[in-house]
């Protein structure tokens, strides 16, 4: 083997600690994969003992008259005839069924380990390449099991049984058999890794940028044909689309390869036994039906052994999501997030003034903070407007208060530090609404529910009145009336009004709101805003983070970053 080859084996092996963990949860339990292994094992010798026996039947019959002499070997036939059916669907039954529970704790453990992460720690992974993460790549994982680590372990185990018993009636046969086996394996693994080895570890990225551009053009599509950037757009989905027919026919190229290659060399080990076997047969040293097993007996082999090259490939497939896996859900959560479960005091109850003392904040993987050391003192039922440029951290501060990210400093709440509190404490009294508030596809009621599960009717009217979306509710027929995918038939300011009613649901005593009035008519912005402040309880902390001027008489207090609070 070549140097560069023996590289190309070296990398299949070697394993980071994420790829190690994400991969050991593929993995069933032995308890549950064990039975998997065993209905394979039969199955593969199923394969290869029809033939065998098949062979001498056939050959036993064409050298005896009466049927009583082939009896057992009749039986024999039989049996591993059904066994082959019968064992592989027991191999695929319980094998799925394996893989299928596994995958659900794979998705359970993959979104425990992305919850402390999000929001921050996924903001440069883009959604559509995040989303092919968490379904294809995912589904991806599934396949150990039954694409690499079943095929391997049942056709070595096969092999080597077959290479013993075609050795013990021909020696030399059962080398040539073996030798064919190890030739076979390197020249089918190499080539393919040679012509599609690539290919397998780029489907994924691929879908993953195909994903993305369909996400983005499905998201923006107003937008991209008022600026007449739509059909730029298609383009590039249509090459994307083509990098991935190509990436997956050459795959298919290296896979039809392996099949070709394992046929060639079972021909050859065919042609060694018939070699080594024929001049025995006619010194009278073996007879004629053993001649005819160890002859066929390579043909059902390599149909069991061609699964060895194709797991290989199987796995490179597999570890390339692994990999992609474990880059969004690291086993090290970044220092810039906090850990959940960091704090054990509470938070207190009552009203909860904040101050914060030399407090910075920056994004996982930023070099420095967003914005220099804030000193300011925030009293309980303050309404408070952060403005700054664009850039200055108005964004990171909002996302610091309710701590997706960690701090720097001293960030005491109701006289608590902050990072004492365990977070999920924390953030059911200080709640954060987005720029981008999320509706989900659902009724107005469920939206609403998100918040509170346990809210009666009563209570979702009335906060729907609070926020004034009262009349608007008994419009559209009640809080059974549908807002459709992503809010697509509310208003922006609808929207940010149900997202302060789930706000006020949640009894949040410090409210961030980020940019609230930013998907709004500028001739309702006021109104929005007046309504939103209006909605808040009196000992309700309300931080506005806005870069467009507010009404005075609704701000009690002001923070420009960079500037001292007044």
């Amino acid at each position: 083997m070549s140097n560069k080859q023996s590289a190309l084996f070296g990398r299949i092996l070697e394993l980071a600690p994420d790829e190690r963990r994400v991969l050991g949860l593929a993995m069933p339990p032995l308890r549950r994969f064990w039975p998997t292994l065993t209905w394979g094992l039969l199955w593969a010798i199923s394969v290869v003992a029809l033939l065998a026996t098949s062979a001498y039947l056939i050959t036993r019959a064409s050298l005896i008259i009466h049927i009583l002499w082939l009896g057992i070997a009749i039986v024999a036939v039989r049996m591993f005839a059904i066994g082959r059916a019968v064992f592989r669907y027991l191999k695929q039954l319980f094998g799925h069924d394996a893989s299928l529970r596994q995958l659900a704790a794979i998705r359970v453990g993959l979104y425990e380990r992305l919850l402390p992460l999000a929001p921050a720690g996924l903001g440069r992974t883009r959604r559509g390449d995040l989303l092919t993460r968490l379904v294809d790549d995912v589904d991806e994982l599934q396949f150990l099991p039954m694409r690499v680590a079943e095929p391997i372990v049942t056709s070595v185990l096969v092999s080597v049984l077959a290479v013993i018993g075609v050795s013990l009636v021909s020696l030399p046969a059962g080398l040539t058999l073996l030798v064919c086996l190890v030739v076979s394996f390197v020249v089918a693994t190499s080539a393919q890794l040679a012509i599609s080895g690539r290919q397998d570890r780029e489907i994924a990225p691929l879908r993953a940028r195909l994903g993305d551009l369909v996400h983005d053009t499905i998201a923006n599509h107003e937008v991209l044909r008022a600026y007449g950037a739509l059909e730029p757009q298609l383009a590039r989905m249509r090459a994307a689309d083509e990098h991935l027919r190509r990436a997956l026919q050459r795959s298919a190229a290296g896979s039809g390869l392996v099949a070709g290659a394992m046929t060639l060399f079972s021909g050859v080990a065919v042609v060694g036994a018939l070699f080594w076997g024929v001049n025995p047969v006619v010194e009278g040293t073996l007879i004629p039906e053993l001649l005819t097993l160890i002859a066929l007996v390579p043909m059902a082999l390599f149909e069991v052994f061609a699964q060895v090259p194709q797991a290989v490939a199987a796995w490179r497939k597999v570890r390339v999501a692994a990999q992609r896996i474990a880059e969004v859900a690291p086993d090290t959560t970044p220092v810039e997030i906090p850990q959940p479960g960091s704090g054990g005091a509470s938070l207190p109850a009552g009203p909860l003034p904040i101050s914060l003392r030399g407090v910075a904040g920056r994004w996982p993987g930023a070099a420095d903070s967003a914005f220099a050391a804030l000193d300011v003192e925030i009293p309980a039922g303050a309404r408070m407007l952060v403005s700054g440029d664009s850039g200055a951290g108005k964004t990171t501060l909002a996302n610091l208060l309710v701590r997706f990210i960690d701090y720097t400093g001293s960030y005491r709440i109701a006289g608590v530090e902050a990072r004492e509190i365990d977070v999920d404490e924390l953030r059911r009294g200080v709640g954060l609404i987005e720029q981008q508030a999320h509706i989900f596809n659902e009724s107005i009621r469920q939206n609403l529910l998100f918040a509170r599960d346990d809210a009666t009717d009563a209570e979702l009217e009335a906060v729907l009145e609070r926020v004034g979306l009262g009349e608007w509710m008994r419009a559209r027929g009640g809080l059974d009336a549908a807002v459709g995918e992503r809010g697509s038939l509310v208003s922006g300011g609808q929207a940010q009004r149900i997202a302060l009613a789930r706000g006020l649901l949640a009894d949040f005593r410090v409210l961030v709101l980020d940019e609230p009035t930013a998907n709004v008519d500028p001739g309702r912005a006021d109104q929005l805003m007046a309504d939103l402040v209006a909605a808040a309880g009196e000992d309700q902390t309300l931080i506005i983070i806005s870069h467009t001027p507010i009404d005075e008489t609704l701000i009690t207090q002001r923070l420009r970053l960079g500037v001292a609070a007044v």
